[in-house]
């Protein structure tokens, strides 16, 4: 608990302890129906134990309405289906792969956008060269704010693509993350946004760097909305997928493990992004893996289950899409790994174009 408080040393003391103590009892109660057999997942207490309501929703960074959705061209469902049927997969974990980068943390920024962007870029880089590069998310926290994102103040993850489509993106190890840095501040109300942020996190200039980009995509597809089986059928044959979700509940805020169920789930209303890295089925119960952007510390190790094959839970399927078109601009070096090159420098440029996104 005074690891909590210390995260925060403008809150109120006493208040912050109210709420912790709170959730500690919703968490020990949701445990106790788990081991009861009437839930099916455990809860876990966390950093985030003592934020408010308020705060909670602010770190997710979404905060989209469905009314209001930016989406893209379309996939046809036919043909992902059509292309799936050949692969025969029951199952798949794209961490088992080697197409996911380590679990990375947000910090207190509502980042969420950035890193369920980065993710699928960097597994498509992965599937056609064999190389996981790590890509900057503070890129486009610092950078993509002309294409309608709001940094630490939530994003579509399509806008994050467009500023990929136009410009590139830099990795992580070139342009690292430093939004976690922020404190709590009030502030005015932003169109997409919540009504107040944590600032000191999204406040640097952009210091992107065209001659240091090492991917760029020529454009992105959507997966028809609230389609879980052309949304599994891209998992099988794509790779990793951006999608967001409803997870404004406690019970997501502290999900330790187990298939995450939430009957209170609104698969129209979502508020979080995260990456799709694979689907499965444990105990006769089908369930979608996603990577979550909280560290290590949330859930099984950074990852969670959810439900799969039930109406479209917590609306997983409600906003997904994926990278085609990637341009990488990097080469190998002997065994240091990669190396970056000059945008101006075509010998070592090559388009990778996503093969079962072309063919369809």
């Amino acid at each position: 608990m005074k690891d909590v408080l210390k995260a925060h040393p403008n809150a109120d003391e006493n208040e912050r302890r109210v709420t912790w103590e709170s959730n500690m009892r919703m968490i020990e109660d949701n445990n106790a129906h788990f081991l009861r057999g009437a839930r099916k997942f455990t809860m876990a207490m966390n950093k985030y134990g003592d934020l408010s309501r308020q705060e909670y929703r602010r770190l997710m960074g979404t905060q989209i309405s469905s009314g209001r959705w930016k989406r893209g061209k379309q996939v046809s469902a036919q043909k992902l289906r059509m292309i799936a049927k050949k692969s025969k997969k029951f199952s798949v974990d794209y961490r088992k792969m080697g197409y996911v980068t380590r679990v990375k943390d947000q910090g207190f920024c509502g980042s969420c956008w950035a890193f369920s962007t980065t993710g699928a870029i960097e597994g498509q880089m992965y599937r056609k060269t064999g190389r996981l590069v790590s890509l900057s998310e503070q890129n486009l926290v610092d950078c993509s704010r002309a294409y309608g994102t709001y940094g630490c103040s939530g994003a579509w993850m399509a806008d994050a693509y467009d500023y990929v489509l136009n410009n590139g993106l830099q990795s992580e190890a070139s342009y690292p993350y430093t939004a976690d840095v922020g404190v709590l501040v009030d502030h005015a109300l932003i169109p997409g946004a919540a009504s107040w942020a944590w600032g000191g996190g999204d406040t640097q200039d952009c210091y992107y760097d065209s001659r240091r980009s090492v991917a760029q995509i020529s454009d992105y597809r959507f997966i028809p909305a609230g389609d879980e089986q052309a949304l599994a059928d891209a998992v099988a044959t794509v790779g990793p997928i951006t999608v967001a979700l409803d997870a404004d509940h406690p019970s997501f805020m502290f999900y330790s493990s187990g298939i995450y169920e939430e009957p209170n789930c609104n698969p129209n209303s979502l508020s979080h992004a995260v990456l799709l890295v694979g689907y499965g089925t444990e105990g006769g119960k089908d369930y979608w893996l996603i990577k979550n952007s909280w560290g290590t510390g949330w859930g099984e190790n950074g990852y969670m289950k959810i439900v799969r094959n039930e109406n479209n839970a917590c609306g997983i399927a409600s906003y997904a899409l994926y990278p085609i078109g990637l341009l990488v601009l990097w080469v190998l070096v002997g065994l240091s790994g990669v190396t970056l090159c000059s945008i101006n420098q075509p010998d070592h440029i090559w388009w990778i174009n996503n093969m079962a996104a072309a063919s369809i």
